[in-house]
């Protein structure tokens, strides 16, 4: 089956299509990646989405807006992967949307909300749509999050050792060998916020960690900032914007730690504080190797302050492991519609907290509506690249 991932990260920056062919073979799924397209988010759609993430207050027309023009975004996306990726022969859109709250209270998630209406992607492409997928694994239980757990744990399968495999994206999540899975706190989240905010506006993120090369780590705003109650919080446990948002430096920290320090410390001290956080998560699993993927891997800054942090341990990236790491969460999309098309489970309960494995999603028909393809005979054990 071919198949479309569609992925909008905590960075909200814009979206990430990714076409891949898969098929069950035995107790394997097989994946052969076709190639990604990415679409930026216009300015107006990015400028409405950043004003209605917490801590902010949005009137229901804003939520309106947003589903309709986040799923029309997406819509551009999977069409355009469709004609450029597949030659127009998809047979499947899964969309991850937008999310935009993860309600945690007492470290339960109560419910998360993801934006992006799929009956625009149906609508444009013709073709079914599988998205939603977290509320099913929080209706269990779950965190509903990290969901690609579940691809990274059938694909580092047989691996030596203890091999992680880690997400740098707006928020940083590890999944381990045994499927422990958490997020470990911020990944880019804050030093983008920081970024925005020390350069004006004119900067969207830290370019190739260029501003934090040039700083020193500030070491009692570092102090401040890991005595953080979430970073001591048992596994698995999930975090967004809710807690790390552009505000967090100053309501965390205080007006007079920040006073006199420099833009360039700053970016230093919050690429050290998510290096640290990542190297804590990766030693308390007791790791013998880190598969990295996620826009902060393109972040030299913090990939050397993160090897210093892990002497011994290797650090690469998927790409090494011939899965692109720009596009492994579009492509962890692709895999958890399929199994939801073929009557699969897409948790691994351990990963997720979750009372049992769950069947994700909510399916949105096609033009020429909804035929299943039955019920796989096996839930597939491990994941191979071809």
């Amino acid at each position: 089956m071919l198949v479309i991932g569609l992925m909008s990260g905590t960075s909200y920056d814009g979206i990430d299509a990714a076409a891949a062919e898969l098929r069950l073979a035995g107790d394997a799924l097989v994946l052969k990646p076709l190639g990604m397209a990415s679409e930026p988010y216009d300015a107006g759609l990015r400028g409405l989405l950043a004003g209605a993430l917490p801590p902010a207050a949005v009137p229901l027309a804003d939520v309106c807006r947003l589903d309709t023009r986040i799923g029309q975004a997406f819509a551009a996306a999977a069409a355009r992967a469709n004609a450029e990726l597949c030659g127009g022969q998809a047979e499947l859109v899964a969309s991850h949307g937008q999310t935009v709250y993860h309600w945690v209270d007492g470290g339960r998630v109560r419910g998360t909300l993801q934006l992006g209406q799929p009956a625009w992607i149906a609508e444009a492409t013709g073709l079914p749509v599988v998205a939603d997928f977290r509320p099913r694994d929080v209706a269990a239980g779950g965190q509903g999050a990290p969901l690609v757990s579940l691809v990274d744990l059938l694909w580092l399968r047989g691996r030596p050792g203890t091999p992680v495999a880690l997400n740098i994206g707006g928020i940083a999540n590890l999944t381990a060998p045994d499927g422990t899975a958490f997020d470990t706190g911020p990944g880019c989240a804050l030093t983008d916020a920081a970024a925005r905010e020390v350069s004006g506006g004119r900067l969207a993120y830290d370019a190739d960690g260029a501003l934090a090369a040039r700083g020193r780590v500030h070491g009692p705003l570092l102090e401040r900032l890991l005595a953080d109650p979430y970073y001591s919080r048992p596994a698995p446990k999930t975090t967004g914007k809710e807690l790390f948002h552009p505000g967090y430096l100053r309501t965390t920290a205080g007006a007079e730690a920040l006073s006199g320090v420099p833009a360039e410390d700053i970016l230093a001290t919050l690429t050290e504080l998510t290096a640290r956080t990542i190297a804590d998560a990766v030693r308390s699993v007791s790791a013998t190797e880190v598969v990295a993927s996620g826009g902060g891997t393109r972040n030299p800054a913090l990939m050397h302050r993160l090897r210093a942090r892990l002497p011994g341990i290797p650090v690469r990236t998927s790409d090494d492991l011939g899965l692109p790491s720009a596009a492994k969460e579009a492509y962890a999309f692709a895999v958890l519609g399929f199994l939801t098309l073929h009557g699969l489970a897409g948790t691994d309960p351990v990963s997720t907290g979750a009372r049992h494995p769950s069947i994700l999603g909510s399916v949105t028909p096609g033009r020429g509506g909804l035929r299943l393809p039955g019920r796989a005979e096996r839930q597939p054990v491990r994941l191979e690249l071809e």
